[in-house]
């Protein structure tokens, strides 16, 4: 995994220009109903919680579900039990939240939390493209609800 976290790093900093760290956070498994719970009890801390959401694609039951989480607090990566790094989609995962942790280490500013997804769904968005991929194709995240999830309000 180590080696796997070093190349994204080096992929980061060289196409979304991110300064490099190579202080890997922790990466810990988690099921999607725990992540939630620690997401909405605010058990990640008053700082900042960065999740990935993806549509579940049965058709019976078309909730998001999130699938993984960084925590600024303790440096850590949640993913599910289910992740294994073996398609393109599930590294995007782990880009995602490589993003969020290279934004915490470097104490990027935002103006608000979700400011700070934009970026990591940019970097999400290119990594799949390396493989003729998409969010929408692979997460059913069209234009407007990234818009929506990566807004700032009030």
């Amino acid at each position: 995994m180590q080696a796997l976290l070093t190349a994204i790093v080096v992929w980061l900093s060289a196409n979304i220009a991110l300064p490099p760290s190579y202080d890997h956070p922790r990466i810990e498994r988690m099921s999607s109903i725990e992540m939630t719970s620690l997401l909405y009890q605010g058990a990640l801390g008053t700082q900042r919680r960065e999740t990935t959401t993806v549509e579940n694609r049965d058709q019976a039951d078309q909730r998001r579900q999130v699938v993984s989480l960084y925590s600024v607090a303790t440096k850590t990566i949640y993913l599910t039990p289910e992740w294994t790094g073996r398609t393109p989609a599930e590294l995007s995962i782990l880009v995602h939240e490589m993003v969020h942790h290279l934004q915490n280490v470097a104490h990027t500013a935002y103006a608000c939390p979700l400011e700070r997804e934009k970026l990591a769904y940019e970097a999400q968005e290119k990594w799949l493209s390396l493989f003729g991929r998409s969010l929408l194709s692979e997460f059913r995240l069209d234009r407007t609800t990234l818009a929506l999830t990566i807004a700032c309000t009030g």
